[in-house]
Order: C-alpha cells, then sequence, then structure tokens
C-alpha cells in the first residue's frame, strides 16, 4: 500500500503546484493591466505638459510689448 499513499501525495503536491502557477499568473496578469494604465497616463502627461508649453509661450507673446 506504501506505493498508492506515495502516489496520493504527488498527486496533492502536483494540484498545489498548479495552484500556486495559477494564482502566480493571475497576479502578474493584473499588474501588468496596472503598469499599461500607468504608462498610458504617463504618455498623456507628456502631451498634457507639451501643450501647456505651448499655450504659456503663446500667452508670452500676447503679453509682449510690442515695439
Amino acid at each position: 500500500m506504501g506505493g498508492l499513499e506515495f502516489s496520493g501525495d504527488i498527486v496533492i503536491y502536483l494540484i498545489g503546484l498548479a495552484a500556486t502557477w495559477g494564482a502566480a499568473i493571475w497576479r502578474i496578469t493584473a499588474l501588468e493591466k496596472k503598469m499599461d494604465k500607468h504608462n498610458c497616463l504617463i504618455e498623456r502627461m507628456a502631451v498634457a505638459e507639451r501643450d501647456i508649453k505651448s499655450a504659456h509661450r503663446r500667452l508670452d507673446e500676447l503679453q509682449a510689448p510690442k515695439n
């Protein structure tokens, strides 16, 4: 009966390993989604900063005294 007990232990070990692997993959996927959102925000902020700089330059040109 020792063989059956050993094979049962292996099955339990493999089920635990599969559950751990699945949890790790799920967590990595969640982190990838967060990184995608973060990277999108960074890209949008870069565009917004560029537009704000441009608007400030135009305002400075309008406010500059004309000779």
